[in-house]
C-alpha cells in the first residue's frame, strides 16, 4: 500500500450546517454536493474531504441507525503568519465555528496557532510554524 490517503469521511450530525458553514461561510465549493447525504471537497491535489451524514455514515459502515461522533480527531490548516491565523479564525467564527482557544502561543515547537469547532464538533487548528512550510503544490515541509 502507497503512503497516502485520498479521502477523509467525517461522520456529520448536520449536514446542512457544515454545507453553510464550509460553502456558505468559508467560500468553499464543492466537488460533489448529494443534498442529503454527504459533500465532498477538494483540499489539496489528491486528497478530499467528505462530511457525510451521520446515519447514513453509520449505516454505510454496517453500525445501524447510531450516529457516530469524531472524536479525538483535528484538522490542522498552516498558514504564513500570526496574522493569518487570526484572520482564519475570524472569519471561521464568523461562518459560525466556535473558536475554542483563541490564537496563542503553542507548547510545542514555537508554534502559534487556535482551536476552531465547525457547527458539528469537527476542531481545526488554525497555526502558523515558522520551522513548517506548505509548497504551492501541496506539498507539507517540516522542520
Amino acid at each position: 500500500m502507497k503512503q497516502q490517503v485520498h479521502v477523509t469521511t467525517l461522520a456529520t450530525a448536520d449536514l446542512e450546517a457544515a454545507r453553510r458553514f464550509y460553502v456558505e461561510g468559508l467560500g468553499w465549493r464543492p466537488l460533489l454536493d448529494v443534498p442529503g447525504e454527504i459533500v465532498f471537497f477538494q483540499i489539496a491535489p489528491g486528497t478530499v474531504l467528505a462530511f457525510f451524514e451521520a446515519g447514513k455514515f453509520a449505516q454505510d459502515l454496517g453500525r445501524g441507525p447510531g450516529r457516530p461522533e469524531v472524536s479525538g480527531v483535528t484538522l490542522a490548516h498552516n498558514v504564513a503568519d500570526r496574522d493569518a491565523v487570526r484572520a482564519v479564525v475570524d472569519a471561521m467564527s464568523a461562518a459560525g465555528g466556535t473558536v475554542l482557544t483563541a490564537p496563542e502561543e503553542g507548547a510545542f515547537g514555537g508554534v502559534f496557532h487556535a482551536l476552531v469547532a465547525d457547527p458539528n464538533g469537527v476542531v481545526w487548528e488554525v497555526a502558523h510554524n515558522p520551522g513548517w512550510s506548505v509548497d504551492a503544490d501541496g506539498t507539507v515541509r517540516l522542520g
